[in-house]
């Protein structure tokens, strides 16, 4: 059977166009200590400053993250935090040739102030937004519309990001539409709070959440029927009404409603939630997933983003890794090489150090725990791969090994310093490095670095080696051995 986890493992990178509402997110942090003495308001000593893409920047940045190659299509003024704003993006390797500058208004900035209640809780105190709301002069959608005309058969998929700041004008909107169409390329919508979506009709689905939906269709009486009135309304293929906690909703044309629940989460932020889920739905279906799955696969990115205070984009690597959570709950340390990747991925990206050693582990003892306990304080990840039982019986002969291969890796999935187990079969670790690609490569003995089998690969590889002191006393075999003559 064929699992969501095989179906992302086989993600390739994919090509989007984003249209929607470009804007620069400001921080600016620092201390509350005290009120004004001329107003009864709290008087925020700044410190520091951060600026980071958001609206349609973010969901931007959400689409690379996910393996996507993003141009994108707006609009933003002839200003600082314009030029802020497109050498951010072009920082994170997006195309911003699509952005036109409108001198008439501004770029659409987000500035909240953030400061350490009583100097110890980070709290929002406020938010300031410099932007226009209106629509866009005829000219400026003119181009706009050129540039996403030209820009169409380059990409897999279309994605519009509407924050209702006047870019997402109906003749953009449908323009967009028809051109996707005669393309072939699918749009995927989501939209603002607005109480008249007819602007998105002959979009390919449409990602509102409960509030939008409830506005949009007159206040449905059930989330169901919201889905339902909109799909006839716009002639879409699909509605996934996002439920916040609740999950999500997916009423795709001809089919039952389909709930695809959530998990709880300890922290739980729905900042940026929305931009994650639009951008995770339009990877899955420039990779060809059906809608069902395409809204686990967001809501699984989507549950991650709730995790974590503020906005962030959810790499993919990271995705897999709470998939691969979900489908194996309870797992313990024990992977293949296709589930090890991806966790080890996820620890790379995270500047984690990789530590690898392997050996037969038959009848642990304290030797053992000490050397892979100094195996492990020799970075932050420890891998340990395991030879199978043919192996360890060519080695270590007749009655060898005492412990069959899932009763040796149950054992070491037991100790702390020990993060994940993986068996291989070769009678050399060559292959298992070349797949693991650790930091460093780590064996246990009283001789140089030059006598390993595997040092000339790991040479070749730039992987540092080292060997690390046994500890004194019986080894495996001694013990055998003293058992058999007791």
């Amino acid at each position: 059977m064929t699992t969501l986890l095989d179906k992302v493992a086989g993600f390739s990178s994919f090509r989007a166009l984003l249209v929607g509402d470009f804007m620069l997110d400001e921080i600016v942090h620092g201390d509350v200590g005290r009120l004004s003495p001329d107003a009864p308001v709290p008087v925020l000593h700044a410190q520091r400053e951060e600026r980071s893409p958001g609206g349609a920047a973010h969901v931007a940045n959400c689409l690379k993250a996910l393996g996507g190659e993003v141009i994108c299509c707006g609009v933003v003024g002839d200003d600082e935090s314009g030029r802020r704003l497109k050498a951010s993006m072009e920082k994170a390797g997006l195309k911003t040739d699509g952005l036109i500058v409108d001198d008439q208004r501004p770029t659409t900035v987000k500035r909240s102030l953030v400061g350490l209640a009583q100097h110890r809780h980070p709290q929002k105190m406020f938010r300031l937004d410099f932007e226009s709301r209106e629509p866009l002069a005829s000219e400026h959608e003119a181009a706009l519309i050129v540039m996403i005309e030209s820009q169409l058969d380059q990409v897999d998929v279309v994605c519009i990001e509407d924050y209702h700041k006047g870019v997402c004008t109906p003749r953009v909107c449908a323009a967009v539409m028809a051109a996707a169409k005669s393309a072939g390329k699918e749009v995927l919508v989501d939209p603002a709070l607005l109480e008249d979506y007819g602007k998105y009709r002959g979009a390919t689905t449409i990602t509102p959440n409960r509030t939008e939906a409830e506005l949009a269709t007159g206040g449905a009486d059930s989330p169901a029927e919201a889905a339902t009135k909109l799909s006839t309304q716009l002639e879409c293929e699909a509605v996934i009404l996002t439920l916040d906690k609740d999950g999500a909703m997916v009423m795709a044309r001809g089919e039952s409603p389909v709930i695809v629940p959530t998990e709880a989460r300890a922290v739980y932020d729905v900042t940026g939630a929305g931009d994650v889920v639009i951008a995770a739905l339009t990877a899955a279906r420039a990779n060809g997933m059906d809608w069902v799955d395409s809204t686990r696969f967001a809501n699984a990115a989507a549950g991650l983003e709730v995790a974590f205070f503020g906005t962030r984009p959810i790499p993919l690597a990271e995705v897999q890794r709470e998939l691969l959570r979900r489908e194996k709950p309870g797992a313990d340390k024990v992977r293949n090489d296709e589930e090890l990747a991806v966790e080890l991925a996820v620890h790379r990206q995270a500047d984690h150090r990789i530590v690898l050693t392997n050996g037969c582990f038959d009848v642990i003892h304290a030797g053992h725990v000490a050397y892979l306990r100094d195996a492990k304080n020799q970075g932050d990840v420890l891998v340990v791969g395991i030879n199978v039982d043919e192996q360890v019986h060519a080695m270590k002969g007749e009655g060898r090994p005492v412990y069959a291969l899932e009763d040796r890796m149950a054992i070491l999935s037991e100790l702390a310093c020990v993060d994940y187990v993986i068996a291989f079969s070769e009678p050399t670790s060559h292959r298992l490095i070349e797949s693991v690609m650790p930091d460093l490569f780590v064996k246990g003995g009283d001789y140089s670095p030059e006598e390993i089998n595997e040092y000339e690969l790991v040479k070749q590889l730039g992987i540092d080696c080292r060997v690390l002191a046994h500890r004194p006393g019986l080894g495996s075999t001694d013990v055998v051995e003293h058992l058999r003559r007791t």
